[in-house]
């Protein structure tokens, strides 16, 4: 299976740790390697369609997998069970991977 895992962020974001966990728990519940390209908004290498998300934001295959409206210029939150939380909740990291891979079960996470 081939998979683009990025996140994007900038350097500072105080919820990129919790975004990085998130997704090495999910690519590890899934036996996914724990491999993904990090890509931080304000460097001159990161693709200009990468800027206009907030930080952090994981995308699997080029799709974020909590869809909002970008704005490049904020800390983004996500729903959670519990109200707001500062990474994509692992359920939808994992229902991303899921998506790319027909044979990985959702609730393995």
């Amino acid at each position: 299976m081939n998979a683009r895992i990025e996140l994007v962020y900038f350097q500072g974001c105080p919820h990129v740790d919790a975004a990085r966990a998130a997704l090495s728990e999910a690519l590890g519940s899934v036996g996914m390697p724990l491999e993904w390209t990090e890509w931080d908004r304000d460097a001159g290498a990161t693709p200009a369609a990468l800027r206009a998300y907030g930080s952090p934001t994981v995308l699997v295959n080029g799709r974020d997998v909590v869809p909002t409206e970008s704005d490049g210029n904020c800390c983004r939150v996500y729903p959670g069970p519990a109200g707001v939380q500062a990474a994509p909740p692992l359920d939808s990291i994992c229902a991303a991977l899921a998506a790319i891979d027909p044979n990985a079960e959702e609730d393995q996470c």
